[in-house]
């Protein structure tokens, strides 16, 4: 299927440190990419503006009102994907970068095979990058150079069901918390797609990322954020390097025995509905 086309679309809040590396991936991956930013007040949309015409499709402001109100940007990227005119879409943020498994040099490459053998969506398996005891600060553009350690993250089977072929209906992504698609007939691939997802990049952008915001309260009172909400910096835990996997390449990364829960949250939090 030689014209297949396929979507990502990103929402953004001060993701002035991951957005170039986030569209140059996707682009390169032969995606175009849509930008729903929610009234970031750093440089995260005038450096996505350089990306406009170059890969990035549009950019569109979604009000915030000084609260993190994630089942509307959910909503809002379903009703992206229906509105557009691609085959294939994809829910993704800005820390991540999505690979294709091997042997696919591409996303797109790789997408076009799964939906050549009749499947209808994909799920991504999260290899989780994070700052070390001994290297605790890569908050700088060169982050991925740096910032080499890892970890496999899998609490549930098909944990980031995130990449599926546009619908008539529109499917249901809110309900998971931006986790897993649904909608019926699914034809899942069993082959998980590779994300390098770089949480945080020191202590201090930890706390700015996740501590300094407001949530939503109805989503609190639904069990939503449960890692995040009321989280203190002190909270946060670094891991020594002895603990982690070292990245040498995309092609090498180790996905075996996945941790079901996030070490880098040193104290428990209360426990509910995961998100």
């Amino acid at each position: 299927m030689p014209s297949l086309r396929a979507l990502a679309i990103l929402a953004t809040y001060n993701e002035q440190r991951f957005i170039r590396a986030c569209l140059e991936n996707l682009i390169r991956q032969g995606l175009d990419v849509y930008l729903i930013d929610n009234e970031s007040t750093d440089q995260t949309r005038a450096i996505a503006q350089d990306y406009v015409g170059r890969g990035l499709i549009g950019i569109e402001s979604l009000a915030r009102n000084g609260v993190y109100r994630w089942e509307t940007i959910l909503r809002r990227k379903v009703e992206i994907a229906q509105a557009s005119d691609h085959d294939w879409c994809m829910h993704v943020d800005a820390d991540e970068i999505r690979l294709p498994p091997p042997p696919f040099r591409t996303l797109r490459e790789a997408i076009r095979h799964i939906d050549s053998a009749g499947y209808n969506a994909a799920n991504f398996i999260e290899l989780c990058f994070v700052p070390t005891r001994e290297e605790p600060d890569h908050d700088h553009p060169g982050f991925q150079e740096t910032m080499r350690w890892y970890y496999p993250f899998r609490p549930a089977p098909h944990h980031r069901l995130t990449l599926w072929k546009r619908q008539d209906a529109a499917p249901d992504l809110a309900a998971s918390g931006g986790h897993r698609i649904a909608f019926p007939q699914m034809r899942i691939s069993p082959t998980d797609f590779p994300m390098r997802h770089y949480l945080f990049l020191s202590i201090e952008h930890a706390k700015e990322k996740w501590v300094d915001r407001s949530y939503a309260p109805e989503e609190l009172q639904r069990g939503w954020h449960r890692a995040r909400a009321g989280l203190r910096a002190s909270d946060i835990g670094l891991q020594s390097r002895d603990e982690l996997r070292l990245y040498r390449s995309d092609g090498e990364l180790d996905c075996s025995n996945p941790l079901q829960s996030h070490p880098v949250f040193a104290r428990p939090v209360p426990r509910g509905p995961r998100t």
